[in-house]
């Protein structure tokens, strides 16, 4: 009987997930108020507040489970070394997480998403990803935090055209590019401090 309760339970966040991906598509978080969204999702206020006191608190619970998922994928790939493609087995788990939460993943990196997950989504990409192909770059700290921040705007800039796609790539070919264009571009930035 728990269990019924459980599957209850996820189906109800699951819809009011949906839904608010859906109204952050067209308005800011600050616009959304807790009415319109249990209208888009038909269902009771009371459910609302039976999981969440407010919108704020739903938006962060939905980020907190985005983010521990993300660090357990890190955590179980921890020091594997690259792929035979030279791609991290990281890099397509990472974007397996972002194709199976799509719609939420879209609108809260999109243009009234939450900046706050934008930054914690660049400092864990920084952080992970990034660690692997600067590690030889030139001992110009000031050169490879420009290169930092290069790569890792391009990679957001990656992952948003990715998620704002109808029919979009797998997560495999995501992940295979992504380690080309960062590779291609490290591997440019140091050929040009070896001859300079």
């Amino acid at each position: 009987m728990a269990q019924k309760v459980d599957r209850r339970v996820r189906k109800t966040k699951a819809q009011l997930r949906a839904g608010l991906a859906r109204l952050m598509q067209i308005k800011s978080i600050k616009e959304i108020t807790v009415k319109e969204l249990v209208e888009e999702v038909d269902i009771n206020r009371s459910t609302f507040y039976l999981h969440y006191s407010d919108i704020y608190q739903m938006l962060e619970s939905v980020e907190e489970e985005l983010m521990a998922e993300i660090t357990e994928t890190i955590l179980s790939h921890a020091g594997e070394p690259p792929k035979e493609d030279g791609s991290l087995p990281f890099t397509t788990d990472f974007f397996t997480i972002l194709d199976k939460n799509r719609d939420i993943c879209r609108a809260l990196l999109g243009s009234n998403g939450d900046m706050s997950f934008v930054g914690r989504t660049e400092q864990l990409i920084a952080g992970t990803i990034f660690q692997h192909y600067v590690r030889n770059l030139t001992e110009n700290v000031r050169d490879i935090e420009y290169a930092y921040a290069f790569c890792l705007n391009g990679c957001i800039g990656v992952i948003k055209a990715w998620l704002s796609e109808g029919e979009s790539d797998s997560p495999q070919h995501m992940a295979q590019l992504t380690h080309q264009l960062v590779a291609k571009a490290t591997h440019s930035f140091m050929e040009k401090n070896a001859v300079s």
